[in-house]
C-alpha cells in the first residue's frame, strides 16, 4: 500500500475514531423509546431470569470449562454511566454461571487509559469478580490515550490490571487460552511480527498438548476479512497474523473492537478456524450506508456478552443481551476434533432470500408525511436468520425514474424489534405522487424476490405549513 492511501485511510479511521469518541461523551443522549422501554422493564426481571439462564446453561449438561467473553467497556474519567453498565453485567453474569473458570475482556477496559479509569474498572471487578475465575485482560487502543508513550501505557496497564504482560499464554483445566496485545494506540491495532512469531511458537505448544481440544485465542481489533465488522481490522502483518492461525482448525478467535452487535449472524465466521466478534459494553456501532447512521439513536443502551461452554466434544458459546437480560439468538456449536470440511459458520452458509408473507402491508402515514417527505409503514419481511435491510425506492407516479433510493436498517438491534418499521422518504417535491418500493435484504446480501409496492403523495406546501 503507498503511503498516500495509507495517509488517507489513516485519516477516514482518526474521523471515525473522533466520532465514536464524541458519541461516548454524550452520556444524555436519549434512548428511542422502544429501547428505553426494554431497558427499563429488563431492569426488573433480573431475579425472574436467572432462574431461566441457570436451566438454560444446564440443557446441554455440565460443561467443562465455562467463561464469559466482554469487551469494548470503555470506563470513562468524568461519567460512571458505562462504568453502571459494567456493573450490571458483571452481576448479570455472576447469576447466569455462578461458577466460572475464566474471565475475559477483550480490549478497551478504558475510554482513555486515565489511572482513574483503570481504577474505576478494577474496583467494580474486584468487588464482584469470582474466586476461581482467572482474570485475563487484552490491551485495546483506548486503553493508549493517556499522553504516556506506548511503553508506559502498557506499563500503567500491567500495573493497574495485574497481567504479566500484554501478551501471554495460560492453561486453564487442560485448555489454552493465548492472549494477545494490539502495541500501541493506533486504531486500527499493531501486532509486530515478532508476537505473531510468538503466537506461533504457542500454538504449536497447544496444539501438541491435545490436538483434538480447542484453542482460545484474544485479540482486540480483528482480523479484516472474518467476521461482522472486521473492516475495522487490522492491515499490518494481516496475512502472516491469519495464516499462522490457519494452521489449527481447532482456534476460536475471540475479538472486540467494532462494537457490532452480537445479533447479526456473521458475527461468527469459519474458513480455516472460527473468528467471533465480542460486541460491547458501552455503545452500539454499525456499517456505513444507512439512513439511521453507524450510531443509530439508543445506541448507548447496547450491552452484551459472550458466555463459552466446552465440552469434551463441542464448544456451546451463547450471545446475552445484558440490557435486555436475556439470550438473543441460537447458541454458536463448534464440534470437536475441528474438521475445516465440516464448518457451519461459512460465508456462502446462507443462500435463503427474505420475503415478504402474504399479508404483509405498505402503507403510507399521512400524519407525519409533508410536503419534501412521505412517511412508510410496513410489516417487517421474515428470513431464516436476520433481515438486516431494506432498500427503499421511490419513482414519479407517472414514470420509472428512481428519485430517491436509500438502505435502512430493519432496526434488528432493538428490543423488541419494531413492527411495524417506520421509514421517510426526504428530498421529494411538493404535491408529487410517486411509486414507492421496499425490498428486504438478509445479512447475507440475499434480496428478496416480491418487494412491498404502494402509491403516495406528499403534500402541498399550504398543507404542510398549516400543520
Amino acid at each position: 500500500m503507498n503511503d498516500n492511501r495509507t495517509g488517507q485511510r489513516d485519516g477516514n479511521i482518526f474521523k471515525k475514531e473522533m466520532d465514536r469518541r464524541a458519541f461516548l461523551q454524550k452520556t444524555t443522549l436519549a434512548a428511542s423509546t422502544t429501547i428505553g422501554l426494554s431497558l427499563a422493564n429488563s431492569l426488573n426481571l433480573i431475579s425472574a431470569s436467572a432462574a431461566s439462564s441457570a436451566s438454560i446453561m444446564n440443557s446441554a449438561g455440565k460443561p467443562d470449562l465455562v467463561f464469559p467473553v466482554i469487551s469494548d467497556i470503555h470506563i470513562h474519567n468524568s461519567s460512571n454511566k458505562t462504568l453502571e453498565k459494567f456493573i450490571t453485567t458483571l452481576e448479570q453474569l455472576n447469576k447466569a454461571i455462578p461458577k466460572q473458570d475464566a474471565f475475559l475482556a477483550v480490549g478497551d477496559l478504558t475510554d482513555y487509559g486515565y489511572e482513574s479509569e483503570f481504577d474505576k474498572f478494577m474496583s467494580a471487578y474486584n468487588a464482584h469478580k469470582q474466586p476461581g475465575a482467572v482474570s485475563m485482560f487484552a490491551i485495546g487502543n483506548h486503553d493508549y490515550w493517556n499522553g504516556l508513550s506506548a511503553a508506559d501505557a502498557q506499563k500503567r496497564f500491567l500495573t493497574k490490571t495485574g497481567m504479566e504482560s500484554i501478551y501471554y499464554h495460560k492453561v486453564i483445566k487442560g485448555y489454552h487460552f493465548i492472549i494477545l496485545g494490539t502495541e500501541d494506540g493506533l486504531t486500527e491495532g499493531t501486532f509486530s511480527v515478532e508476537q505473531i512469531n510468538w503466537l506461533g511458537e504457542q500454538l504449536k505448544i497447544a496444539h501438541e498438548d491435545d490436538w483434538k481440544k480447542p484453542i482460545f485465542v484474544f485479540h482486540h481489533q480483528p482480523i479484516k476479512g472474518t467476521v461482522y465488522g472486521s473492516e475495522w481490522g487490522f492491515t499490518q502483518n494481516r496475512d502472516l497474523f491469519y495464516n499462522t492461525l490457519k494452521e489449527y482448525p481447532q482456534v476460536i478467535s475471540f475479538s472486540g473492537h467494532t462494537h457490532y452487535p452480537l445479533d447479526d449472524p456473521r458475527i461468527i465466521h469459519q474458513k480455516d478456524f472460527t473468528s467471533i466478534g465480542t460486541s460491547t459494553g458501552a455503545y452500539l456501532w454499525l456499517d456505513a450506508g444507512r439512513i439511521q447512521g453507524e450510531v443509530p439513536e439508543g445506541a448507548d443502551v447496547l450491552n452484551q456478552a459472550l458466555i463459552v461452554e466446552v465440552h469434551n466434544n463441542k464448544v456451546l458459546i451463547r450471545r446475552r443481551d445484558i440490557h435486555h437480560n436475556d439470550w438473543t439468538g441460537e447458541p454458536f456449536e463448534i464440534n470437536y476434533p475441528a474438521n475445516k470440511r465440516k464448518f457451519s459458520y461459512t460465508e456462502d452458509r446462507d443462500k435463503q432470500a427474505p420475503f415478504f408473507t402474504k399479508d404483509a402491508m405498505l402503507s403510507i402515514n399521512h400524519e407525519m408525511t409533508s410536503a419534501t417527505g412521505i412517511a412508510i409503514m410496513f410489516t417487517q419481511a421474515k428470513d431464516d436468520l436476520l433481515v438486516h435491510d431494506y432498500k427503499v425506492v421511490a419513482r414519479h407516479a407517472n414514470s420509472e425514474k428512481v428519485v430517491k433510493e436509500f438502505l435502512a436498517f430493519s432496526e434488528f438491534y432493538k428490543d423488541p424489534v419494531p413492527n411495524p418499521l417506520t421509514l421517510t422518504i426526504e428530498g421529494l417535491e411538493a404535491n408529487t405522487a410517486y411509486q414507492i418500493e421496499v425490498h428486504a435484504l438478509d445479512a447475507y446480501g440475499n434480496v428478496c424476490k416480491r418487494p412491498l409496492r404502494a402509491l403516495g403523495k406528499t403534500k402541498t406546501l399550504a398543507a404542510a405549513e398549516t400543520v
